[in-house]
């Protein structure tokens, strides 16, 4: 039943993104406004890091015993990972309730599939009481369909990098100048560090909106100490917490980022948005993150138990060059085995920037279409991009198992590491059939 609706939500406009306003004012509008009574609303853009911020903020929120609705995309699995009513993801009938609601009033009007989800995770949030709302941006900000909340009372900017330049333009500042359209006029923007260019963006617009910046390397630091604690140093605090319940240097900043929007929130904010969060919760929070594929290390199933003892199998939904390179900075501390690859990513993806930063990180490398999907890149074509790139053996196989299979039967040692990236849709499809 869920599926049928979600496929007739998809046919009401045609699978483009067409990025625009109007359409998702003119259904929220006959809702009733909803995105006008929702609780607190932190709202995340940028490239990279989103989905990992908004999980880490998300964590540290509960484990202080608050609420938060959350609003992602996209989904790895079931579509009810995008929705979360105060920590609870909804079962079917409630989700399908919703959505045949929403597309009643909407009365076949041309809407995309991202602006009639958002309307319904807003009329929903709006429903619900909740001590924060953290939406995340589909994709770009300025004209975003989760930018309709006027008085957010925070903005969160993680690191920028080239990505969907089709629909957010071919330079870096034009890509962070639709980020930035996020900030509004006098609430304060959580800002990553960014290269210089995108500096310059982010600084105008706050200029011109009187934007108070919070600013990565300035306003307030992060580090990983000697003793693997993740060290916050603030304004108004510093925290001594467990590192990151998710791997990768880069999480550190992620997580950086959750705890500048916690310290705005509940010490800078006059009146706080939130109460105070003791740090025995935020240490408790951050050592709860959940947010799959990322750098997540498979430990049952199918694909597991092709592995031979003593090998692991790693999944991450990485698919631009810039998330290439975070992956490359990690794979420099695996040296205690050998780093196998299985590859499969989008046309529409910069495969050759991706694997300009990543193939050579690999000793040898298999390439999949990604399944069910009609934009995949041919699996030939992945290996092209990677041999290109100077990949010491690189060759396309039929699917994810049969491209372990053959990792294994090429590499005779006795332990290996494997990791599956390149594509969210690969990876969801990897979580569905791994179990």
């Amino acid at each position: 039943m869920i599926d049928a609706v979600l496929d007739r939500l998809t046919r009401l406009h045609p699978k483009v993104i067409d990025l625009s306003l109007h359409r998702v004012l003119e259904l929220l509008d006959k809702l009733g406004h909803p995105q006008t009574r929702l609780p607190p609303v932190v709202h995340v853009a940028g490239t990279n890091g989103k989905g990992s911020t908004v999980a880490t903020l998300r964590a540290l929120v509960e484990a202080a015993g608050l609420t938060a609705h959350v609003y992602t995309s996209p989904h790895l699995v079931r579509f009810a990972e995008r929705i979360r009513f105060a920590g609870q993801l909804p079962d079917d009938p409630a989700l399908l309730a919703l959505l045949e609601e929403v597309e009643a009033v909407n009365a076949g009007a041309p809407i995309t599939f991202f602006e009639v989800t958002t309307a319904a995770a807003f009329l929903a949030f709006s429903r619900t009481s909740a001590d924060l709302t953290i939406l995340e941006t589909g994709l770009g900000g300025r004209l975003d369909a989760t930018n309709v909340v006027e008085r957010p009372a925070l903005t969160v900017i993680t690191p920028i990098a080239m990505d969907h330049q089709q629909f957010l333009g071919e330079r870096i500042e034009a890509i962070a100048a639709e980020k930035a359209g996020i900030m509004k006029r006098g609430i304060a923007c959580v800002v990553a560090d960014q290269g210089r260019k995108v500096d310059k963006v982010l600084e105008a617009r706050s200029g011109e909106m009187g934007v108070p910046l919070l600013k990565e390397g300035t306003d307030f630091f992060t580090r990983l100490a000697p003793d693997g604690s993740l060290v916050y140093k603030g304004k108004t605090v510093e925290w001594v917490l467990p590192p990151p319940n998710l791997a990768g240097a880069f999480q550190t900043r992620n997580a950086g980022l959750a705890l500048a929007c916690v310290e705005r929130l509940t010490r800078q904010e006059k009146p706080p948005v939130l109460p105070e969060i003791p740090a025995a919760a935020l240490a408790h929070g951050i050592a709860a993150i959940d947010w799959p594929a990322r750098l997540q290390p498979l430990r049952r199933g199918p694909l597991v138990a092709l592995l031979p003892p003593g090998w692991e199998l790693w999944l991450d939904g990485g698919h631009n060059p810039h998330a290439a390179e975070a992956l490359a900075r990690h794979a420099r501390s695996w040296r205690d085995k050998p780093l196998l690859g299985v590859v499969g990513m989008l046309a529409r993806k910069d495969v050759d920037g991706f694997m300009a930063a990543l193939a050579t990180r690999f000793h040898t490398l298999r390439t999949v279409a990604v399944p069910g999907d009609a934009t995949t890149l041919p699996a030939a074509d992945v290996a092209e991009a990677a041999k290109r790139h100077y990949a010491m053996d690189a060759a396309a196989a039929d699917s994810v198992a049969a491209a372990i299979a053959d990792l294994i039967a090429r590499t005779p040692v006795p332990a290996a590491r494997i990791l599956i990236c390149g594509s969210l849709h690969l990876a969801g499809t990897v979580l569905q059939e791994n179990g």
